[in-house]
Order: C-alpha cells, then structure tokens, then sequence
C-alpha cells in the first residue's frame, strides 16, 4: 500500500511538470501573434501597404509557431514515460521551458531585423539549446523510460535523440554562417527536414 501511494505522489509530479510545459507552450504561442497588427482608420493607400508590412511578422510568427508545437510534442513524448522525475531532470526541463518561452522575442527580431547576423544567432541559438536540453533529459531518463525495452521501442528512442541532435547541431551551425550571410543561414534551416528522413529511414533499416 504504501509503495503504490509513494508511485502515485512521484507520477503526480511527473503529470505536474507536463501540465506546467502545456501551460508555459501556450502562452509562447499565443505572445507570437502580439505583433501581428494593423493600425485602425487607415486609407485604402496606407492600409495595403500596412497590410505587406505584416507579412514578415506572419512568416516568423508562423515559423515560430511551428518550433513551439515541436518542442511541445517533444517534451511531452519525453516525460510520458516516466514515473517520476529526479531534482536534475526538474532543473533541465524548467530550463528548457525558460528558454521556449522567450522564442517571441527573437521571432519579433526575426521579422525586422532578419539583415542582421545577431538576431540569426540568437534565434537559432535559443532552438539549438532548447533542443540540447530536450537531448541531455533524454539521455539522462533512457533506462527509466524503457527498463526492458523491446527493439522497436529502442530504435524509436535512439531515432528520436539522433534526430534531437541534429536539430541541435543545424541550427548552431547556422550561427557562424550568419556571419557571413544572414539569408544562407536561414536556409540552413531547411536542412533539418531531410536530415530528420534520412535519419528515420537509416536508423530503421539497422540491424538490430
């Protein structure tokens, strides 16, 4: 009785900390689209041209949104195995969701100022950290999550950090291309998508 009362107050904490990531993603998300006004009373004139001033804040709000949702459902297929949570693990997911939180001021950057090699380091910076986070709690927490793990469930969690730390690694790269052009740095960026296939496809087909 008093085992099954100790897992129950440990997986209490672990469902608390997801409900405080739900809860922090949320309100990242919604600050996104803060900047995403125009000004009332204005000229046909002076309306269109407001309206084609949005569209930067639209494709970064958009952009950001879109990593936000990722880091959530990161966090979430992190922590949803496992009962209980250590004092370091706690430590590294409040830090990872610090840093998920001040996406929208680097997106506000991003919108104006893309030009300027400071706001490609410092928006690409914060997603590689968030991503080295999400990396070291993966690491830490492996042998909770799958004591006994069968193939297919190591192979789905040695996919998913492989792909976690190549996320890391394009976007830090990115950084010091920014120095030299801001525009291939964010081009950069694309390369997270076939890297996350080709990785899946590799790490499937591997013997086991």
């Amino acid at each position: 009785m008093a085992d099954a009362s100790a897992e129950a107050m440990t997986r209490a904490g672990t469902d608390r900390l997801i409900t405080l990531s739900d809860g922090i993603y949320a309100i990242a998300m919604t600050l996104l689209v803060l900047d995403l006004r125009i000004p009332p009373n204005l000229a046909n004139g002076a309306f269109h041209q407001a309206l084609r001033e949005t569209w930067p804040n639209f494709g970064a709000a958009a952009l950001s949104f879109a990593v936000l949702a990722g880091f959530w459902r990161d966090q979430r297929r992190i922590l949803a195995p496992l009962t209980t949570v250590s004092p370091l693990v706690t430590r590294l997911t409040l830090l990872g969701l610090g840093l998920a939180a001040v996406l929208p001021f680097p997106t506000a950057l991003l919108a104006e100022y893309s030009a300027h090699p400071e706001t490609i380091a410092l928006y690409a910076g914060t997603i590689a950290a968030v991503d080295a986070v999400h990396v070291a709690v993966l690491l830490l927490t492996q042998r909770q999550a799958h004591p006994s793990p069968a193939v297919s469930a190591f192979a789905a969690r040695r996919r998913f950090t492989a792909q976690l730390v190549a996320s890391t690694a394009i976007f830090a790269v990115s950084i010091p291309v920014a120095l030299y052009d801001t525009n291939a740095a964010m081009l950069t960026w694309l390369a997270v998508i076939p890297a996350h296939h080709l990785l899946a496809r590799r790490i499937h087909d591997a013997p086991a």
